[in-house]
């Protein structure tokens, strides 16, 4: 009987390097799961609606680049295995949204955001600096994040016109994931954070959006 592979910080970090590539990289980023929306058909819209819902797909795709950054961040630090692989697993599901949202953003003749780069890199250091303080802290981290996406989602499936099925339902199971990821989180023994917490996080993450809706 084979025994679970051990690896040292340094294969984590080669890991992480890999993970960090595929996720930036255009096209990289493979989905485990078909999108919701393969098999729906594209519906006329004028270049003022597919401008909107490019943008909106846009804020999506680079919300699950930093998802991906922060896990990826949390996982490397993390203290118990435990957490660290279901760290790695949510990053795992995470990648379907990356991809989808990028498929869409292909099929609306768009690109993906010029800053994903940047919030890369300020959300893996966010999570690394989380996993580092605790892990009860990193899983809190995760649930607070999740409940404000849930929210973005929420937004935006309001704002996509009604004939647009292709988006709705790849946003809708992207909220149902987030959801899932984040009372996962609490029941791990994630902590509550307290409200001016989320109202600073909330705040970061409109300036986020802003910048990547045209860009």
């Amino acid at each position: 009987m084979s025994t679970p592979r051990h690896y040292s910080f340094i294969d984590r970090l080669l890991n992480q390097a890999d993970q960090s590539l595929r996720t930036l990289i255009p096209g990289a980023a493979q989905p485990n799961r078909p999108s919701p929306a393969q098999h729906l058909a594209n519906v006329p819209m004028d270049d003022e609606e597919r401008q909107h819902i490019a943008g909106l797909m846009r804020i999506n795709h680079t919300g699950e680049v930093c998802a991906q950054a922060l896990y990826q961040g949390q996982a490397l630090t993390a203290k118990l295995p435990d957490v660290r692989e279901k760290m790695e697993h949510a990053a795992a599901e995470e990648i379907d949204h990356l991809a989808w949202c990028e498929q869409r953003l292909t099929e609306l003749n768009s690109r993906t955001s010029v800053f994903n780069p940047l919030f890369y890199g300020m959300s893996f250091g966010i999570g690394a600096a989380a996993g580092l303080i605790s892990d009860r802290i990193s899983l809190g981290f995760v649930a607070a994040t999740e409940q404000l996406v849930e929210r973005h989602l929420d937004d935006h499936l309001q704002q996509l016109p009604e004939e647009d099925i292709k988006s709705r339902a790849i946003l809708e199971q992207m909220r149902e994931d987030e959801i899932e990821h984040g009372n996962q989180a609490l029941e791990a023994g994630g902590a509550v954070f307290p409200e001016p917490v989320k109202q600073a996080m909330t705040l970061l993450s409109k300036v986020m959006t802003k910048a990547t809706y045209k860009a």
